[in-house]
Protein backbone atom coordinates (compact mmCIF):
# COMPACT_ATOMS: atom_id res chain seq x y z
CA UNK A 1 0.00 0.00 0.00
CA UNK A 2 2.78 2.50 0.37
CA UNK A 3 4.41 1.59 -2.51
CA UNK A 4 1.23 3.14 -4.41
CA UNK A 5 1.26 5.97 -1.98
CA UNK A 6 5.38 6.96 -2.83
CA UNK A 7 4.64 6.23 -6.67
CA UNK A 8 1.38 8.68 -6.89
CA UNK A 9 3.89 11.26 -5.09
CA UNK A 10 6.68 10.83 -7.95
CA UNK A 11 4.36 11.48 -10.30
CA UNK A 12 2.81 14.06 -9.15
CA UNK A 13 6.00 16.45 -8.74
CA UNK A 14 4.94 19.26 -10.42
CA UNK A 15 7.67 20.30 -13.25
CA UNK A 16 8.80 23.30 -11.10
CA UNK A 17 10.63 21.01 -8.94
CA UNK A 18 13.91 21.16 -11.22
CA UNK A 19 16.30 24.06 -9.51
CA UNK A 20 18.89 25.72 -11.41
CA UNK A 21 22.01 26.96 -9.69
CA UNK A 22 24.20 29.66 -11.16
CA UNK A 23 27.47 29.16 -12.34
CA UNK A 24 30.47 31.17 -13.35
CA UNK A 25 31.56 31.46 -16.91
CA UNK A 26 34.49 33.09 -16.46
CA UNK A 27 36.85 33.56 -13.78
CA UNK A 28 35.96 36.33 -11.29
CA UNK A 29 38.08 37.88 -9.42
CA UNK A 30 37.77 38.93 -5.76
CA UNK A 31 35.79 42.71 -5.10
CA UNK A 32 34.33 42.12 -8.74
CA UNK A 33 30.50 43.22 -8.78
CA UNK A 34 28.89 40.60 -11.06
CA UNK A 35 27.03 41.39 -14.10
CA UNK A 36 24.36 38.98 -16.21
CA UNK A 37 27.83 38.04 -18.46
CA UNK A 38 29.28 36.69 -15.40
CA UNK A 39 27.56 33.44 -14.95
CA UNK A 40 25.00 31.29 -16.59
CA UNK A 41 22.50 28.29 -14.98
CA UNK A 42 22.05 24.98 -14.60
CA UNK A 43 19.76 22.52 -14.38
CA UNK A 44 21.41 21.67 -11.08
CA UNK A 45 20.46 21.37 -7.16
CA UNK A 46 23.97 22.93 -5.87
CA UNK A 47 23.47 23.30 -1.94
CA UNK A 48 24.09 26.96 -1.14
CA UNK A 49 24.25 28.08 -4.37
CA UNK A 50 22.67 31.11 -5.78
CA UNK A 51 19.23 30.56 -7.67
CA UNK A 52 18.17 34.22 -8.80
CA UNK A 53 20.03 35.83 -11.31
CA UNK A 54 18.59 39.29 -9.51
CA UNK A 55 20.04 37.91 -6.51
CA UNK A 56 23.58 38.06 -8.08
CA UNK A 57 23.70 40.77 -10.13
CA UNK A 58 25.16 44.15 -8.61
CA UNK A 59 26.66 41.87 -5.78
CA UNK A 60 30.20 42.04 -4.76
CA UNK A 61 32.38 38.72 -4.99
CA UNK A 62 34.21 38.11 -1.69
CA UNK A 63 36.23 35.63 -3.20
CA UNK A 64 37.86 34.15 -6.47
CA UNK A 65 35.25 32.29 -8.36
CA UNK A 66 36.55 30.13 -11.02
CA UNK A 67 34.86 28.66 -14.41
CA UNK A 68 32.33 26.23 -14.04
CA UNK A 69 32.41 26.94 -10.01
CA UNK A 70 28.81 27.63 -8.55
CA UNK A 71 28.27 31.13 -7.48
CA UNK A 72 27.47 30.36 -3.60
CA UNK A 73 25.08 32.59 -0.98
CA UNK A 74 28.08 33.33 1.57
CA UNK A 75 30.79 34.48 -0.88
CA UNK A 76 28.53 37.69 -2.36
CA UNK A 77 28.12 40.98 -0.57
CA UNK A 78 27.12 44.33 -1.04
CA UNK A 79 29.46 46.62 -2.90
CA UNK A 80 31.57 48.40 -0.71
CA UNK A 81 31.27 52.00 -1.50
CA UNK A 82 33.68 53.16 0.67
CA UNK A 83 37.64 51.93 1.35
CA UNK A 84 39.49 51.95 5.15
CA UNK A 85 41.66 54.60 5.16
CA UNK A 86 39.61 56.46 2.19
CA UNK A 87 39.05 60.45 2.46
CA UNK A 88 35.16 61.15 2.96
CA UNK A 89 32.45 63.66 3.71
CA UNK A 90 30.94 63.33 7.22
CA UNK A 91 27.08 65.15 7.42
CA UNK A 92 25.06 65.89 10.48
CA UNK A 93 21.85 66.60 9.05
CA UNK A 94 19.11 67.80 11.45
CA UNK A 95 15.86 69.84 11.22
CA UNK A 96 17.66 72.02 8.12
CA UNK A 97 20.91 72.40 9.89
CA UNK A 98 23.67 70.74 8.15
CA UNK A 99 27.69 70.71 9.22
CA UNK A 100 30.33 69.23 6.95
CA UNK A 101 33.46 68.06 7.38
CA UNK A 102 36.52 65.63 6.34
CA UNK A 103 36.94 62.79 7.65
CA UNK A 104 39.05 59.25 7.20
CA UNK A 105 37.12 56.07 6.77
CA UNK A 106 38.69 53.24 9.86
CA UNK A 107 36.25 50.60 8.19
CA UNK A 108 35.41 49.41 5.14
CA UNK A 109 31.40 49.99 3.89
CA UNK A 110 28.80 49.10 1.90
CA UNK A 111 25.11 51.06 1.34
CA UNK A 112 23.55 51.44 4.93
CA UNK A 113 26.16 50.35 6.92
CA UNK A 114 27.80 51.92 9.80
CA UNK A 115 30.96 52.67 10.09
CA UNK A 116 33.51 54.48 12.30
CA UNK A 117 35.04 57.67 11.06
CA UNK A 118 37.93 59.84 12.39
CA UNK A 119 37.24 63.37 11.88
CA UNK A 120 40.39 65.03 10.48
CA UNK A 121 39.50 68.41 12.26
CA UNK A 122 39.24 67.46 15.56
CA UNK A 123 40.53 63.60 15.43
CA UNK A 124 37.20 62.39 17.10
CA UNK A 125 36.17 59.03 16.02
CA UNK A 126 32.41 59.18 15.43
CA UNK A 127 29.82 56.68 13.86
CA UNK A 128 28.13 56.70 10.60
CA UNK A 129 26.04 55.54 8.00
CA UNK A 130 27.08 54.86 4.33
CA UNK A 131 25.28 56.96 1.62
CA UNK A 132 24.41 56.15 -1.62
CA UNK A 133 26.97 59.48 -2.62
CA UNK A 134 29.81 58.09 -0.47
CA UNK A 135 29.44 60.24 2.24
CA UNK A 136 28.63 59.41 5.68
CA UNK A 137 25.57 60.17 7.47
CA UNK A 138 26.11 61.34 11.50
CA UNK A 139 24.26 61.65 13.95
CA UNK A 140 21.21 59.91 12.19
CA UNK A 141 18.31 58.79 14.16
CA UNK A 142 18.81 55.38 12.37
CA UNK A 143 22.32 55.54 14.19
CA UNK A 144 21.52 56.02 17.46
CA UNK A 145 23.59 53.98 19.63
CA UNK A 146 25.94 52.78 17.50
Amino acid sequence: MWKAAVLAVLVWLPSWSVAESLVALRAIPAQTVLSEADFTTVDAVIPGAVTLSSEAVGQQVRRAIYPGRPILARDLAPPVLIGRNALVRMRYLRDGLEIASEGRALDKGALGQVIRVMSLGSRTVVSGRVQADGSIAVGDDRCAGC
